[in-house]
């Protein structure tokens, strides 16, 4: 195998014609990666991306070859993947209104273009879900908000409107199966990549704590700061120390990290229905 590029949270490497996709324990926020890890998260996102791209395997393709044929010292955290030709986009839905959106319809009563109904605040529900994708930073970079004409000229009317549809199709099912569960999906970012076919595939993870913002629908009121399964817990943490948000990142102290792994875990568990072992 061949190592083709560590990230801030996965590792990639080529074996032959695949790729083997590895999900460390790192955990990242405002681009930096901690330098505390967070244990069995990368088993925890693998096992929740595996089970998703099972229950949408009906309504868009995925880039899964084999969850166990990989190495052994990544057993339980890599997936054997099909090869694809990203496609130069963060593929962002939304069904509620926090964190970057929030504070983007607050300056200008839209998100990436999408103009919104007046009058909406921390954790609102949409009318309907929308697109809000953005760029795909160079590494070191953040991310920035782009509208869905920005799409077009990236990609061509024809692939921008089936990525809106893709990403709209799985945020909603996503949500309808979390909602039945006891969970409100409020966004997920997707990743997807063009097989050598021409299909547009899903890869990278899919409707994790690290890609989604997950609420317990039972406490949910908007108005407010809700709970969270996902890694906002570590982003009110790392504001409330101070840091700069510049690497190098201060360590995590062991009740973030313990109360942060407590979220990934009970998150699985109400998704999937099984126990983490």
């Amino acid at each position: 195998m061949e190592l083709l590029h560590s990230g801030k949270v996965r590792d990639v490497y080529a074996d032959g014609d695949d790729l083997i996709l590895v999900a460390s324990d790192r955990i990242s926020i405002y681009d930096v990666a901690l330098p505390t890890p967070i244990p069995d998260k990368g088993r925890l996102l693998t096992a929740l991306s595996l089970w998703w791209f099972e229950q949408l395997a009906d309504l868009v393709p995925n880039h899964v070859i084999s969850a166990t044929d990989v190495p052994a010292e990544f057993a339980g955290r890599a997936i054997r993947c099909q090869r694809l030709d990203m496609v130069p986009v963060e593929c962002v839905a939304r069904g509620y209104l926090t964190g970057g959106g929030l504070r983007e319809y607050e300056q200008t009563g839209a998100v990436s273009g999408v103009p919104l109904p007046r009058g909406l605040g921390e954790a609102s529900i949409l009318p309907e879900p929308i697109f809000t994708p953005s760029s795909k930073a160079p590494m070191g970079e953040h991310d920035e908000p782009i509208t869905y004409d920005d799409v077009v000229d990236k990609v061509g009317q024809a692939t921008a409107e089936r990525l809106r549809q893709i990403t709209l199709d799985v945020y909603r099912r996503g949500a309808e199966l979390a909602a039945d569960r006891g969970i409100l999906i409020a966004d997920t970012k997707l990743e997807l990549g063009w097989a050598p076919d021409g299909t547009l595939v899903l890869a990278d993870e899919l409707l994790t704590s690290d890609s989604s913002r997950f609420w317990p629908a039972e406490s949910y009121q908007p108005g407010r700061v809700q709970f969270s399964y996902d890694k906002q817990y570590v982003r009110d943490w790392a504001t409330g120390s101070g840091w700069n948000k510049q690497a190098p990142a201060p360590d995590m102290p062991a009740e973030v990290v313990e109360a942060t792994r407590a979220r990934y875990i009970d998150v699985y568990e109400k998704l999937t229905g099984n126990r983490w072992e």
